[in-house]
């Protein structure tokens, strides 16, 4: 048994709900005429009349009236179906997956730009570094680092950091810096992410890239989170290599300050990835421009010494 065409069952539908071929067609945005051949089509289909005419009027014959009764509720299922389906989509927003560090350092921040621009859309940041797996519906859009990105499907490049010695206000003014050698005979906080992803500049980096001998670099204080470095050199603990998307807003809140603005670039760069399904979800293909949007300008300032 062959079912009739998809399309006439849809005409149909709606000539019985609407009681008209006038209603039907302003509803699905055909002419009448289309109406007609399509009932005409579901007719040959079936092998019976489903349309009588009295006066003027289109009438459901008992045949029509038998398989309409069936028609509706197939389309009522179908529809209540959609409407699950866009619940779920408004109501569970788009969920973001960031390594910890840059999650409250970078992209957090950012966030309220984006609220305050689409008031009402829902946004979940997941600070982890595990990488999430597409296609169970639990993560949308990951931002991660280096070689593991390419294992998603989907992937474009962010932008590439760059590092630079930061301490607070507060401790420069206790602790004058006259030449950049200055820096590494104070207080240094070490990052040691300890994966297996090229690690960031190492103050022993920094001070080959002076001209200053590696091996007096002595860190009094090692962190595997860049956050709690750069917090901790919040708190006077010293100098950080901090870098540049991570101590942006630390910098304008006057948290931090670089007396001496000598960059080194990370290895590696920040990647977004994406599951194909979250650009079908409200927002998500613009919430993916904007991190991108995000990116390309944070490319620009971190690699840009400031004047």
């Amino acid at each position: 048994m062959s079912l009739a065409p998809l399309r006439a069952l849809q005409v149909f539908e709606a000539l019985g709900r609407s009681g008209s071929v006038a209603g039907a067609a302003d509803e699905l945005g055909i002419s009448a005429g289309a109406v007609s051949q399509q009932i005409r089509r579901i007719e040959q289909a079936v092998g019976v009349r489903l349309l009588q005419r009295k006066g003027r009027r289109l009438e459901l014959t008992s045949w029509g009236r038998l398989y309409f009764d069936q028609v509706e509720v197939a389309f009522k299922q179908l529809r209540s179906a959609q409407e699950v389906l866009d619940r779920a989509r408004a109501k569970r927003g788009l969920v973001l997956s960031c390594l910890p560090s840059l999650a409250s350092k970078w992209i957090a921040p950012l966030l309220f730009d984006w609220r305050a621009a689409h008031p009402g859309a829902n946004v979940r940041l997941i600070g982890t570094h595990s990488e999430p797996r597409f296609g169970d519906g639990r993560v949308d859009f990951r931002i991660s680092y280096g070689p593991r990105i390419r294992s998603f499907e989907r992937y474009a490049e962010l932008f590439t950091d760059w590092v630079v010695p930061a301490c607070s206000p507060s401790f420069l003014a206790q602790h004058p810096i006259r030449r950049p050698t200055d820096i590494l005979a104070l207080p240094l906080i070490e990052i040691d992410w300890g994966s297996e992803d090229l690690p960031p500049p190492t103050w022993a980096d920094w001070a080959a890239s002076i001209g200053a001998r590696s091996t007096d670099v002595a860190s009094e204080l090692t962190c595997s989170l860049s956050s709690v470095a750069i917090d901790t050199a919040i708190r006077e603990g010293g100098f950080v290599l901090g870098q540049m998307a991570m101590i942006a807003e630390d910098l304008r809140a006057g948290r931090l300050v670089i007396p001496y603005d000598h960059r080194l670039r990370l290895p590696e760069p920040y990647f977004l990835a994406w599951d194909g399904a979250a650009l079908d979800k409200p927002l998500g293909a613009e919430f993916r421009r904007w991190i991108m949007g995000a990116g390309r300008r944070q490319a620009a300032l971190s690699r840009t010494p400031r004047r």
